[in-house]
C-alpha cells in the first residue's frame, strides 16, 4: 500500500508582514523535555457536494492566513546564554508538504486507524533538516490527498512552541479560516512572562522505571466504557471525576496488575496537570495562550495497596495529585503570574 507521493514540498509564510521582533520563552518551554517533536494526523471524508475542491490548496491558504496572528510559528527557534531559548520572528514560515496517495480511507481504515500506524512515513515526510529544534521551522504540515477524495491532514511542532492545547487552538484557527469564516474566535496571547521558573520543581524529574520488555498494543476506549466505568465510582466522585482522570486511574491499576509489581514495591503515575482555567491555581492565564502550560505530577502509590483499592480509591489519588501539581509549580514560580 502506497500511502503518500510528495507532490510539492514548500514555505507557507504569513500572507502579510509580520513584526520582525525577539520573543522570548516562558519557564516552562525551555524545559529540556519539551525539545522534541509532537506529532499528530486527522483523516477527513471526502465531501459529497466539494468535488474539485482541493484540500491541500484551501489548507495552505487557511494557514498562510493564520499564521499572520501566529506570527511567532512562522520564525526560528535561537538558543541565547545560558541555554535559554527565544523565538527569532523571521517570517520564514512552516513547512508545507502536498502529497497524493493510492489508497481510499476505507483501506486506511482496514489497517487500522491507531499506533503503530502503517505508512506514518509517508504521511508526514522528514523533510530534509526540518527536525530539530534550533534554526528549524517549528511546525511541518502536511495533506496528502486520497483516491475517494478525502484527505489525511498530518501536524508535527516543536513542543517547545506550543503544547497539545496551544497547538489545538492553533489548528481551529486554520480550520475556521478554511471553512471562509472571516476572523478567528480565539484571538492568540504570547505573554510567555507569565510563567517564570524561579525554583524549578522536584516533579520536573520523572520517577525511575526499570526496563521491562514490553509489547505494544492500542485499544479503543468508546464513551459506553466510561459510562460502565463511572458507574462503579461512589458519590460524589462519579459526578466529579473527568474522564481523563477515569482513565489515567483505570490504566494505573490495569498496568500495575499486568507488570506485576511486588508488594511493597511503588507503582508511580505521572500525570499531565494543565495551569489554563479553573485548574490555574492563581496563574490567571488570559485566553489564547498557547504555550507550555501543562506540567506532571507524580502520583506514588505501593503496588498491593493499589491492587487491592477500588477504581475510586485511584481516581481520588489522581485528583489529589492534580491539584498538588498545580499548587506546588505555582509556588516553585514564585507566584509570578498576574
Amino acid at each position: 500500500m502506497r500511502c503518500g507521493d510528495v507532490i510539492q514540498s514548500s514555505s507557507a509564510r504569513p500572507d502579510s508582514q509580520t513584526p520582525r521582533e525577539t520573543k522570548r520563552m516562558s519557564g516552562l518551554d525551555n524545559m529540556d523535555v519539551l525539545r522534541m517533536q509532537a506529532s499528530l494526523a486527522l483523516f477527513y471524508r471526502g465531501g459529497g457536494g466539494e468535488d474539485g475542491v482541493d484540500p491541500a490548496g484551501v489548507i495552505r491558504r487557511a494557514l498562510g492566513e493564520a499564521l499572520v496572528q501566529y506570527y511567532p510559528l512562522a520564525g526560528r527557534l535561537r538558543e541565547i546564554e545560558g541555554r535559554k531559548l527565544v523565538v527569532d520572528c523571521t517570517g520564514e514560515g512552516v513547512l508545507f508538504v502536498q502529497a497524493d496517495a493510492d489508497v481510499h480511507l476505507a483501506d486506511l481504515e482496514a489497517a487500522g486507524l491507531r499506533p503503530p500506524f502503517p505508512c506514518w512515513d509517508q504521511l508526514l515526510f522528514d523533510v530534509e533538516g526540518s527536525s530539530g529544534t534550533l534554526n528549524c521551522p517549528p511546525m511541518l504540515m502536511q495533506v496528502t490527498r486520497l483516491l475517494c477524495g478525502g484527505f489525511v491532514l498530518a501536524v508535527r511542532n516543536n513542543h517547545a512552541m506550543c503544547d497539545a492545547i496551544g497547538i489545538v487552538q492553533f489548528m481551529n484557527a486554520v480550520s475556521e479560516l478554511a471553512r471562509g469564516l472571516p476572523s478567528i474566535t480565539v484571538k492568540p496571547v504570547w505573554c510567555r512572562e507569565l510563567i517564570e521558573m524561579r525554583n524549578p520543581p522536584v516533579s520536573d524529574t520523572l520517577p525511575d522505571v526499570p526496563f521491562v520488555p514490553m509489547v505494544e498494543r492500542s485499544f479503543t476506549v468508546r464513551a459506553s466504557d466510561v459510562v460502565a466505568m463511572k458507574k462503579c465510582l461512589p458519590p460524589p466522585l462519579c459526578d466529579t471525576a473527568t474522564t481523563s482522570e477515569i482513565l489515567a486511574a483505570f490504566l494505573w491499576r490495569a498496568r500495575t496488575t499486568a507488570l506485576e509489581i511486588p508488594p511493597g514495591e511503588d507503582a508511580p503515575l505521572v500525570v499531565a496537570v494543565n495551569f489554563r482555567g479553573d485548574y490555574g491555581a492563581g496563574m490567571s492565564l488570559p485566553t489564547g495562550y498557547y504555550g507550555n502550560a501543562v506540567a506532571t505530577s507524580t502520583v506514588p502509590a505501593d503496588a498491593a495497596v493499589l491492587r487491592r483499592g477500588s477504581l475510586g480509591d485511584a481516581v481520588a489519588l489522581v485528583q489529589l495529585a492534580k491539584a498538588a501539581g498545580t499548587t506546588e509549580y505555582f509556588h516553585s514560580m514564585g507566584g509570578n503570574c498576574s
